[in-house]
């Protein structure tokens, strides 16, 4: 198989494991301010706090599986188009407690995370890879985090909304 050469991206059991942690951004070239609600359907990028790679994926296969291999590329939070992720959820915006899923915007899989775990040097951390089917392999949580006060715009949006 040919692979990317890419840093992996695993997934764990523990909801506090402090390497878990990804910053929800604007998708590539786009501005998107802090405490603006993410809508359903809109594009994103995810930032992984620790190495400032973003959510990556690219028709590849996965080392473990053979779906599609999912990475993190790039610097300091600047990769390229294959780093945006469409949320999909239900109702008009992601909201903290519900479940969602993450379609890659270029080659439609969904980020997914099965039970292929992996031997040395990660023993035991899933492989976090592309599904072309949605399943519930797919669907994701927020644990914890920091979750920004909505802006002022979107109040009013809100008000508005329920004339």
């Amino acid at each position: 198989r040919v692979r990317s050469g890419q840093q992996s991206v695993t997934g764990v059991s523990a909801a506090d494991d402090g390497n878990s942690y990804w910053r929800v951004r604007g998708r590539t070239a786009a501005v998107c301010e802090r405490g603006t609600p993410v809508r359903c359907g809109q594009a994103i990028r995810l930032t992984h706090l620790g190495t400032g790679r973003n959510l990556h994926s690219h028709r590849f296969a996965s080392p473990l599986s053979g779906n599609q291999e999912v990475s993190a590329f790039g610097e300091a939070g600047e990769g390229d188009y294959l780093d945006d992720w469409t949320v999909v959820c239900s109702g008009t915006y992601w909201a903290r407690d519900s479940e969602v899923r993450f379609q890659h915007a270029s080659t439609d899989v969904f980020l997914s995370v099965t039970g292929e775990q992996y031997g040395r040097p990660i023993h035991g951390q899933k492989e976090v890879h592309g599904m072309a089917a949605s399943s519930q392999n797919n669907y994701w949580k927020v644990m914890e985090g920091i979750f920004m006060q909505p802006s002022e715009v979107f109040k009013v949006e809100q008000y508005h909304a329920e004339l």
